[in-house]
């Protein structure tokens, strides 16, 4: 008999792979003097990374019996957003990394300007995956799709997260700040990643205040073990560069509290966002596992 962590393994996996699949179908694929762009896209969004927040789409959609080609749409939306602020915080004007999921960043791979019409680009389309009809049947639902994921990747979001990020740098914000900071520039694309199965399984208010509560805590406790990572772990397991914020002179909650109490802290959130889910009873248990995943990961 398979135990919790296995089968909590084979659910990433699948959602890896419906996201993967629903990717790569969705994406175009192109001839002619645009086709660099396109290239790019799929560079940035295929082929790599934990796919988590597909994963929070397609098991908070389970939870309400929301079809699965529906669920792969929007995860893949969502990923497309992911990929997107990827590309585009890997430039140079923003945290200038070479290395991206063990492979060269997008930039590197091409040039700077593609790699910033190929975010423009991915952001852009997933907008068009969402509003399509294929999303979801009722109009008003992709509606709500659209305005919530605009107000995650936008300035009251992970636009906004990444100025004030980029604001902080060699200064000494408040863990208040810094706080808010990760809200916007982390946890706002978890929490719509959670909230998008119960916006398209029409879901009761109290169930969608409780995704959206436990999205929240998830993302705060994520931003913390990456910022263990790039404090604590090693290039070759993470597949990314590490040490980037001391180098950069950026304050964090690791660097506020020490890393002892902020891997405290982030176990703390991550037990917090699992009490948001006692109303769903064993049918949340992948996501309670999920919050167990995301501070103990390596990479």
């Amino acid at each position: 008999m398979n135990s919790p962590h296995t089968l909590f393994e084979h659910a990433l996996a699948d959602a890896a792979r419906l996201a993967e699949e629903s990717l790569d179908a969705l994406l175009p694929k192109v001839t002619g003097p645009e086709a660099p762009v396109l290239e790019a896209m799929r560079y940035a969004a295929l082929g790599g990374g934990k796919r988590l927040r597909a994963f929070l789409v397609i098991q908070s959609g389970s939870l309400f019996g929301v079809d699965r080609r529906s669920l792969g749409r929007v995860a893949a939306a969502v990923e497309c957003v992911h990929a997107y602020s990827l590309v585009h915080d890997d430039l140079p004007a923003m945290d200038d990394d070479d290395l991206r999921r063990g492979k060269p960043t997008v930039h590197k791979a091409f040039d700077e300007a593609t790699a910033i019409l190929a975010g423009d680009a991915l952001l852009t389309h997933a907008f068009a995956l969402i509003g399509s009809p294929e999303a979801h049947g009722d109009p008003f639902v992709r509606c709500e799709l659209v305005t919530r994921l605009a107000q995650a990747s936008g300035h009251a979001g992970m636009v906004g997260g990444q100025m004030m990020d980029m604001a902080f740098e060699g200064k000494a914000p408040s863990l208040a700040e810094i706080t808010r900071m990760q809200r916007m520039k982390t946890a706002a694309l978890l929490n719509f990643s959670c909230e998008a199965g119960a916006i398209l399984g029409k879901a009761s208010q109290p169930m969608r205040n409780a995704l959206q509560a436990y999205g929240q805590e998830l993302g705060l406790a994520f931003q913390i073990a990456d910022d263990l990572l790039d404090a604590e772990g090693d290039a070759g397991e993470t597949g990314k560069a590490v040490g980037k914020d001391a180098e950069r002179g950026k304050t964090t909650v690791v660097s506020v509290l020490g890393a002892e109490r902020a891997r405290m802290q982030a176990k703390a959130l991550a037990e917090q966002a699992v009490r948001h889910l006692d109303l769903f009873d064993r049918k949340a248990d992948f996501l309670r596992a999920a919050a167990g995943f995301v501070i103990e990961r390596r990479a």
